[in-house]
């Protein structure tokens, strides 16, 4: 039984039951943190001018998805879109408790990435630039300091001085859609470079044998490994090396975009153009199903994915989506269900295959039970 005061856990205390009792009894466990998502149920926050109830909207409905804190994603764009995207995030958060309480944070993923085909992935390549500390400070005003997190590249000349102006302001920076030698990976981490955003995918199709960066980034032990495990972004062997050699420096985030949480069919996204999200749950462009559009499933899906292939164990994949990702950050909730932790937390049960979110709790209130959602 789980006490709590002030939306803080105040106590844990066991409860007798009966063998069969406990069956029936859903698992508690942390809320879920995504460190990157660029939307979700149609919502996109890469469209520049987003209404202004559309943060606060999305905030509740990632509630039936277990996620109690999670970090708004704004791609390479013009200087004036990722401005508008930056202002209205910020806005929401000064204007609507429920967005200030799920929001920890912006993730601002490029410009300032590699200019490459296949290392800049979807990314539209006349916005990418080199890291600019002027743009990125008018951009954190902006933001009014929400940027939390920075996905670049460190292939850029200067660009180590950047990352440590960055670490050194709290951001948390991540190395990605890079097409960074090793020296550059080795600089970027002695400069503060702490995570690799989705490592494997926003890459080039053939690489090197050795070295290539992302052998260099899997053999930095300092980085915090994210992951798409959706099954369709990463092949399951190179899931089982990444968390063999990273451990519990292996995390999961969705990297979802608008059309996760609809209906399978075709659609228009705003950054990819025409795209097809099939029955399995694959996101891919219309003159191409080799092609991915982004990732249509949360992290849910991947609990569920390494767990399911026998991967990680069901606290390890749990974890990975939750204290993991807290950690990086170094949030309260890191402490999970323990005394003195914020209380966001979930009850879940399992279903065969699948994971079920029967209720989702936020400092300590309900804010979602299966069939009602609490607005």
């Amino acid at each position: 039984m789980i006490g709590i005061e002030n939306g803080i856990i105040k106590t844990i205390e066991p409860i007798q039951l009966q063998e069969h009792e406990k069956s029936e009894l859903a698992i508690a466990a942390p809320g879920l943190i995504d460190l990157q998502i660029n939307g979700y149920a149609g919502c996109d926050f890469n469209q520049g001018a987003i209404p202004e109830d559309l943060v606060g909207q999305v905030i509740r409905m990632l509630w039936r998805e277990g996620v109690t804190a999670s970090y708004p994603t704004l791609i390479t764009n013009s200087d004036e879109t990722i401005t508008l995207g930056l202002e209205a995030i910020a806005r929401a958060c000064e204007e609507d408790t429920v967005a200030a309480a799920g929001i920890a944070g912006i993730h601002l993923e490029g410009p300032f990435i590699s200019p490459h085909d296949g290392a800049r992935g979807a990314h539209s390549r006349r916005y990418v630039k080199a890291p600019d500390w002027e743009l990125f400070c008018r951009w954190q005003e902006a933001a009014r300091g929400r940027i939390r997190i920075l996905t670049l590249s460190p292939e850029w000349p200067g660009s180590g001085d950047f990352i440590r102006r960055c670490s050194e302001s709290g951001v948390t920076v991540s190395i990605g859609h890079t097409s960074a030698t090793s020296e550059q990976i080795q600089e970027a981490v002695a400069c503060g470079a702490i995570m690799s955003t989705h490592l494997g995918n926003g890459a080039h199709l053939s690489l090197p044998r050795h070295p290539n960066y992302i052998w260099e980034q899997l053999a930095q032990e300092s980085l915090w490994s994210c992951l798409i495990a959706d099954g369709f972004h990463l092949p399951d062997q190179v899931l089982k090396v990444v968390l063999k050699v990273k451990g519990d420096k292996a995390v999961l985030v969705s990297d979802a975009v608008s059309i996760s949480g609809l209906a399978s069919g075709t659609y228009t996204s705003y950054i990819g153009g025409k795209v097809v999200l099939t029955p399995e749950g694959k996101l891919h462009m219309a003159e191409n199903e080799q092609l991915l559009a982004g990732s249509a499933q949360m992290q849910l899906w991947g609990i569920e994915h390494l767990l399911n292939q026998g991967i990680a164990s069901l606290t390890e994949a749990w974890n990975m989506a939750s204290l993991g990702p807290a950690s990086i950050m170094n949030l309260p909730s890191a402490e999970g269900l323990s005394p003195g932790a914020p209380a966001d937390f979930v009850l879940f049960s399992k279903e065969g295959s699948r994971l079920r979110v029967e209720q989702t709790y936020k400092s300590g209130e309900l804010v979602f039970k299966q069939n009602s959602l609490h607005l």
